[in-house]
Order: structure tokens, then sequence, then C-alpha cells
């Protein structure tokens, strides 16, 4: 296998969600998500009543699982754990920063942009 190839499960990726409710809502009916047999959720819905420690959790359980491909995150709740998030480096699982109907999307702040910018030495 060629370096720097990710290999690959005879299952499959999962993609994980942490967002909204809008937005795990829209990705849950467009396929993404489930619940399994071990009843493992592959999202988690963030509420005013979820508690910042609960959405921490979710996302380094989400990056130490190898059967998670891609982490979407609504980039209003990447930055409310933005210490974590930036401390994650690997390529797999791939964070992925997208916007939610109540806030919109602010390239200065995400993670993987700034990591590419910084790799190519263009500072905005």
């Amino acid at each position: 296998m060629p370096q720097g190839t990710v290999k690959g499960r005879e299952e499959g990726y999962l993609i994980a969600v942490i967002g909204d409710e809008d937005t795990v809502t829209g990705f849950l009916l467009a396929g993404v998500g489930q619940k399994e047999a071990r009843r493992e959720n592959y999202f988690v819905v963030d509420s005013k009543e979820t508690p910042l420690q609960a959405i921490e959790e979710a996302f380094l359980e989400f990056t130490r699982r190898d059967d998670i491909a891609i982490i979407l995150i609504n980039q209003f709740i990447a930055n409310q754990i933005r210490h974590i998030v930036n401390q994650f480096v690997k390529p797999v699982p791939a964070v992925l920063e997208i916007p939610s109907k109540e806030h919109p999307y602010e390239p200065s702040k995400d993670s993987i942009l700034q990591r590419v910018r910084n790799m190519l030495g263009s500072v905005e």
C-alpha cells in the first residue's frame, strides 16, 4: 500500500456529526448517523442544556474510533471547544467545520483552513 493512504475497512467508514438540532436532523434525514446494536451514536445534538464537557468527550471519542473517517461539526460548537479541536492534527478522521442556520461560516476561525494557509505560507 502506498505511503500516506488510508487502509480500507470491509464495513466502510462512518461520518460523525456534532451539531445543533437542525444540522443533526438534516444529516439524519440524509442517512448520516445511526444507532447500531452496540447502541453507539454517530451524532451529538448540542442544545443550551448540553454541558460543554459532554461535547468535548464526544469529540474526543469520535477522534479515537477507527470506524469514523469524517467528523462534521458546526463551527460555532467547534469554537466552544477550540482548544481541543486545534490539538487534533491527525488526517483521519478529518474534522470539517460547517455553518449552521443561525451562525454563518467564518473562514478565519476554521482550523483546517488555517493549517492549509500556514503550509502554503499565506497569511490572511
